[in-house]
């Protein structure tokens, strides 16, 4: 099935081809993106590679809309986080996706273990996350906030290092980094706290 990187966007605008094209060239970046399919609307998908070749990634637009693939995407999404931690993360989820509009998945291929492929990568995802409001997710680590902060715990128990979290404090973020293998800090972000030891954002 493979490995996906997704942006939840509010707008159901389609992000300009150029626009994702000129955020290579902004960063200096050696990669080319080709339109593999389109219509009236806009591209449906893409293919992002190397100048050698090698393929990063596929980008899939999904629009959401009645009975649509985007909106069976919600809807399953709906079902994963029915359990989530923090609690408060998943419910805010919850209400969030009813104003998703467009589903952008980003499907990594093998190419990502090439030269600089994850920052290639990264600069077309934030072109596309950057063009309406959106959320953040990835694949065996969870959702963000539209500020970027992680969110929603689905990180495998094995995880660590440091990491930008955010939990809810009333209808606000409180922004911090944490480590993700100690557990005391771990346990306190599942039951939607700030972890004693975190340093604030």
């Amino acid at each position: 099935m493979g490995y996906y990187v997704r942006v939840f966007s509010t707008s159901s605008e389609c992000v300009p081809f150029d626009e994702l094209k000129s955020a290579l060239v902004d960063n200096s970046l050696k990669a080319e993106i080709q339109c593999e399919e389109e219509d009236e609307s806009g591209w449906n998908q893409l293919l992002l590679i190397h100048k050698d070749g090698r393929e990063i990634a596929v980008i899939e637009r999904n629009p959401v809309f009645d009975r649509s693939l985007g909106e069976e995407e919600i809807e399953e999404f709906l079902e994963d986080i029915e359990d989530g931690k923090p609690a408060s993360a998943a419910k805010w989820l919850k209400e969030y996706f009813k104003k998703i509009k467009c589903i952008y998945a980003f499907q990594v291929l093998s190419g990502t273990d090439h030269k600089n492929d994850w920052e290639i990568l990264g600069a077309v995802k934030e072109a596309v996350w950057n063009y309406g409001p959106g959320i953040l997710q990835a694949d065996s680590e969870g959702f963000s906030n539209e500020e970027g902060y992680h969110i929603l715990w689905q990180f495998s128990d094995s995880v660590d290092g440091n990491w930008w979290m955010a939990v809810l404090d009333g209808k606000s973020w409180k922004n911090f980094e944490m480590d993700l293998g100690n557990k005391d800090q771990r346990a306190a972000f599942l039951e939607g706290k700030v972890p004693i030891g975190a340093n604030m954002a």
